[in-house]
């Protein structure tokens, strides 16, 4: 069928939104992509709204974070509108969205996550059955629910000769490892762009990096990133996972601001490498994916730091910026199938497991 999926990052960059045909197994075919920025408005409003969350005990409905909820589902649902209208397509002849809605706060050692935004009233604006709450049920049987897309990596890495790594640089960076069509590992290796955005907004005002030319122009400061790679996130077995708030750019303030962004960039290599390392199997190809994979400074760390040469996803045909996108929109299409979107290698749930909850128009 086709299928909408829908994703919006800790980053708080914007959504992306892919259309895809899929049957939620072997079968995928990408139709359209469209990426939908946040205004500096949203975007802060977004990002007070994640503050707050972090300092409850549990998920609670204040009105900041219904505020942030309700501004969540009326961009995605004009973010869907503006999709169908690029793929001249229409709502009728889509089967399902998948909505992933935005984390606010990911808690699974306290047994719980949070994403906000109405899988029902997006439903109701856009005429589509709408899956949502991705995670909670991984989440509340044990697991870390998250990372939730090696499900949709084994699909498209089925006729790779493998072990194959893809690594998804995001605000927070996680990798799978597929071997014979499986994901048989998957977990958050560290921080990916995160902590280096936060750096550069306080630093110049811009939302990244930009080619990575801030810390290609730095040094690394080898006292500090020591000091930040010491953190028993490192230590812990996989499966595991991160809420994006868990490092902080506080160990880099005193820096120049290029010597900062070079540190905080040879971090996030430094902590792919340890999750490389950590994997059963030695990967033949690293397959990158996320807006890290635009910076050139921070590919050629990883690959300095592993051995392996980062290869950006689209040289395979796929859709770099909307692979997290697209993943949702298939693990919606399983959802109505009742097909296991999380597994034992990939989130540590103690079996494979269906996810989301369905929404059907009013």
């Amino acid at each position: 069928m086709l299928a909408i999926g829908l994703m919006s990052g800790t980053s708080l960059d914007g959504i992306d939104a892919a259309l895809i045909e899929t049957d939620g197994r072997r079968a995928v075919r990408h139709i359209a992509f469209r990426g939908e920025p946040y205004s500096d408005a949203a975007r802060a409003q977004l990002a007070e709204a994640t503050t707050l969350a972090l300092t409850y005990p549990r998920p609670r409905a204040s009105p900041p974070l219904v505020a942030a909820g309700e501004l969540i589902t009326r961009t995605h649902a004009l973010a869907v509108q503006k999709l169908l209208r690029d793929a001249g397509a229409v709502a009728g002849e889509v089967g399902v969205i998948g909505f992933h809605g935005q984390t606010v706060a990911h808690r699974p050692d306290r047994r719980w996550t949070w994403q906000i935004g109405d899988g029902q009233v997006l439903a109701d604006v856009t005429g589509i059955n709408t899956v949502a709450d991705f995670r909670s049920a991984d989440v509340a049987a044990g697991g870390q629910g998250a990372p939730l897309i090696p499900v949709y990596h084994a699909a498209l890495a089925a006729g790779l000769d493998g072990p194959v790594a893809i690594l998804n640089l995001g605000g927070v960076a996680n990798v799978t490892l597929v071997e014979e069509g499986e994901a048989v590992a998957a977990f958050d290796t560290g921080p990916a762009n995160g902590l280096i955005d936060s750096w550069v907004e306080q630093e110049s005002g811009a939302r990244f990096d930009r080619d990575g030319a801030l810390a290609a122009a730095g040094r690394i400061d080898e006292t500090v990133l020591t000091a930040m790679l010491d953190h028993p996130f490192f230590a812990a077995p996989y499966p595991k996972s991160l809420d994006r708030n868990d490092f902080t750019i506080q160990p880099a303030r005193g820096l120049a601001a290029a010597d900062g962004a070079a540190t905080l960039t040879a971090f996030t290599a430094a902590s792919v490498a340890e999750g490389l390392a950590s994997l059963p199997r030695t990967p033949q190809r690293l397959l990158v994916a996320g807006g890290g994979r635009h910076n050139p400074t921070l590919l050629r760390m990883i690959a300095a730091r592993t051995g392996l040469v980062p290869q950006p996803v689209d040289e395979l045909g796929w859709h770099g910026d909307g692979l997290e996108a697209e993943g949702f929109a298939y693990m919606a299409v399983r959802t109505l199938d009742g097909l296991p979107i999380s597994f034992p290698g990939t989130t540590g749930v103690p079996r494979p497991m269906a996810g989301g909850t369905v929404f059907r128009p009013r």
